[in-house]
């Protein structure tokens, strides 16, 4: 699976459980060790971790090898870690407050439509 295809299937996935402001930024001219950033955020801990769970069963049904997840007891700030993909779901005034998309401005963002 390219880096295309996983970021595509990573925002569908957290789309089809109404994840909001699903974003894609491309890493690769800042980062050594990832290619995208998938972000998106929920209202509620209970929602980020059900796309967070989505996620990670389309990608597995699709064979992506998964490395690491952070976060996902707390809800506030899952990270899903596919080796060149890093999926970001935030509890709404977590991704607010941690403003990946400001810290990392100069990486070219682009919006998920479906």
């Amino acid at each position: 699976m390219t880096e295309k295809e996983m970021s595509r299937a990573i925002c569908r996935a957290a789309a089809d459980k109404k994840a909001r402001d699903v974003v894609v930024m491309d890493m690769r001219e800042l980062m050594d060790t990832t290619d995208a950033f998938v972000i998106c955020s929920a209202p509620t801990a209970t929602q980020v971790r059900a796309i967070a769970d989505n996620i990670e069963e389309k990608l597995d049904e699709a064979g992506a090898a998964f490395l690491h997840k952070e976060g996902y007891r707390e809800g506030e700030w899952v990270l899903l870690d596919y080796g060149d993909v890093v999926a970001h779901i935030f509890r709404q005034e977590a991704r607010e407050y941690y403003a990946l998309e400001r810290l990392w401005g100069s990486a070219p963002l682009a919006p998920y439509e479906e």
